[in-house]
């Protein structure tokens, strides 16, 4: 389709920026990348018909991301839901307490985050937890934030959430694959968010006793056991992988079971509840978690309607002979692409799925292995991507009660640990693997 219709490459950049333009207006992201995509059509000299085998085109190609978001939906149902990452936060914390305040609430956020829950709902599950241990400690609201954010950032980069999903999607990887591509960034960053908040952990606003007191009464929710709140994670894990184990260790029959998320994540998800002894809520759990997954599920089909005008464009081709020409590494198309689109929409999912969708084949086109391309995207993805016109910037802010020149101070602090991740994932990918 692209060689037939041969759309102007001013067209697709058109397109692409008046998405971007309406999204930071507060546009809902999903008519703004349709809306997008049909003015950069029609500037690019398409006709009526052209114009909707663009958006056909583009939307038929994110349906496997789609659907695997769909399945993934019940995992996260569980895990939200039932308490158990809960669970496994307040244990973390509880073990590692004390003078390893910052490194357990960082580690908390990142495990419940890797284990499949949304980064915004992973602060949400540890911020009370964060602010009584702060109370007690004396540590600042934008310390204990940042280990928060910075944990969860690592943990997005190695889970089964929608990014990932959509940074395998985009160049046809394997979920898992794009996991373990992202693990050694991962720790980097997490050791830099601990860092970080250890550094500025006695330095701004203090939890004070009277909000501290109001956690504690209101925790009173009865939460699953550990072992039981592990089941759906562990299998969930194991199953994701036996391929990547079986390459590794030369077992043929292994590394041939290749049984993609699609399948796993809903199997582990609704074991996990039966462990939990919440069989009677499972419908409930579904329900919860396609509810949550829907409006990625929409941004998905926005998105699969920009990256087919730009597919259908010479933009690919045009970027490609411009890193050339500018003597760039083609490399670094890849997070810059993350980079820029996570900023623009201040979303990780929106930005990797813009990201893929808009310039994969561009930063393909340039060399780049597509795993390698993958992970930079999705590392690039956290540099910029709690900008304040997006909802994680003030679903934080909520959650630790901070005032907003405070929430503003964290964000330079969350950039940094997102630019590691990138720079690591830079480096390993682009010049030593």
């Amino acid at each position: 389709m692209s060689a037939a219709l041969d759309i102007s490459w001013f067209g697709a950049l058109a397109g692409l920026a008046l998405a971007i333009i309406l999204i930071l207006l507060r546009l809902a992201p999903t008519y703004a990348l349709i809306l997008g995509a049909v003015v950069g059509g029609f500037i690019g000299g398409a006709d009526f018909t052209e114009v909707i085998q663009i958006l056909i085109s583009g939307t038929q190609s994110v349906q496997g991301t789609v659907i695997r978001i769909i399945a993934a939906g019940v995992f996260a149902g569980v895990m939200m839901e039932s308490g158990a990452a809960e669970t496994i936060a307040k244990v973390i914390v509880d073990k590692l307490g004390g003078t390893k305040a910052m490194l357990s609430l960082a580690l908390a956020t990142m495990i419940i985050t890797a284990v499949g829950v949304f980064i915004p709902v992973a602060v949400l599950i540890v911020a009370p937890i964060a602010l009584v241990v702060g109370n007690k400690m004396g540590y600042s609201k934008v310390a204990l934030l940042i280990a928060l954010s910075g944990g969860g950032k690592a943990g997005n980069i190695i889970s089964p959430n929608p990014n990932t999903i959509a940074a395998a999607g985009g160049f046809k990887l394997d979920v898992n694959q794009v996991m373990i591509g992202g693990l050694v960034p991962a720790v980097c960053g997490l050791v830099v968010a601990v860092i970080l908040a250890s550094v500025m952990k006695y330095k701004g606003t203090k939890v004070t006793d009277e909000e501290a007191a109001e956690l504690e009464k209101n925790n009173s929710a009865n939460l699953p056991a550990l072992s039981r709140a592990l089941v759906a994670p562990v299998i969930a894990v194991v199953l994701l992988m036996i391929s990547p184990v079986g390459s590794m260790l030369g077992v043929d029959f292994l590394a041939s079971l290749k049984i993609d998320s699609l399948f796993i994540l809903p199997f582990a998800g609704i074991v996990g509840s039966i462990a939990l002894g919440k069989t009677n809520k499972i419908l409930d759990f579904c329900t919860s978690g396609l509810n949550r997954m829907t409006p990625t599920i929409l941004i998905i089909i926005g998105a699969g309607a920009i990256g087919g005008l730009i597919t259908a464009s010479t933009l690919p081709a045009e970027v490609v002979s411009l890193v050339e020409a500018s003597g760039l590494s083609g490399t670094f198309l890849a997070p810059i692409a993350g980079i820029l689109m996570a900023g623009a929409t201040a979303s990780t999912s929106t930005g990797v799925i813009l990201a893929t969708g808009s310039f994969a084949d561009a930063i393909i086109n340039t060399g780049v292995a597509p795993l390698a391309a993958a992970v930079m995207v999705h590392t690039g993805a956290t540099v910029i991507d709690h900008l304040p016109h997006g909802t994680y910037f003030h679903v934080t802010r909520n959650a630790m009660g901070m005032t907003m020149k405070d929430r503003m101070k964290v964000g330079l602090f969350e950039s940094v640990v997102g630019l590691t991740m990138c720079i690591v994932a830079i480096v390993m990918y682009g010049f030593i693997l």
